[in-house]
């Protein structure tokens, strides 16, 4: 029985090295296959490429030859035309702002008028909420009104509320 025992060992012995072969085999074959597709891709950008240029090159001819008027208008909205629209300002929308374009975003100063409250605040660029200076006479207007816009918004709230029950 000790005979048969070390027999068994052995088999099974053998039979983790087979294993061990094929996932070496198995992982050769995905390194290969990373190479084919890292190749295929580069190719594939090389092609773009000299069909961007291709392209730019026809342009230049064709504007050479027409001279800059009308139809170079015409050849701009075609190029356009060739990218979606929807990418173009996805693209836009993702690029981050430059100092320039923030500055005028925020330099932009709105008055909106407050539904709860009834008062008007003066709202910054993005969102930031400013402080108006206001004469003492014209506060206590402001607070009269904030004032009656509160009750009437609770007592709308307050009907709106016994309607429901």
């Amino acid at each position: 029985m000790g005979k048969e025992k070390s027999k068994k060992r052995r088999r099974s012995s053998s039979s983790s090295s087979t294993s061990s072969d094929s996932s070496r085999e198995k992982k050769k074959l995905r390194k290969l296959k990373k190479k084919l597709k890292k190749e295929q891709k580069k190719t594939e950008r090389i092609l773009k490429k000299k069909l961007k240029e291709e392209k730019k090159k026809l342009k230049k001819k064709k504007q050479e030859d027409r001279g800059q008027s009308i139809e170079t208008e015409h050849k701009i909205e075609e190029s356009s035309a060739d990218i979606p629209l929807e990418l173009m300002e996805r693209s836009k929308a993702m690029a981050p702002m430059t100092k320039e374009e923030w500055e005028k975003r925020q330099s932009i100063v709105r008055r909106v008028q407050d539904e709860e409250t009834g008062r008007y605040r003066l709202i910054k660029g993005d969102g930031e909420v400013l402080e108006e200076i206001v004469s003492k006479d014209r506060h206590k207007q402001i607070n009269r009104q904030a004032t009656m816009a509160d009750g009437d918004f609770f007592q709308s709230q307050t009907v709106e509320k016994q309607r429901i029950k």
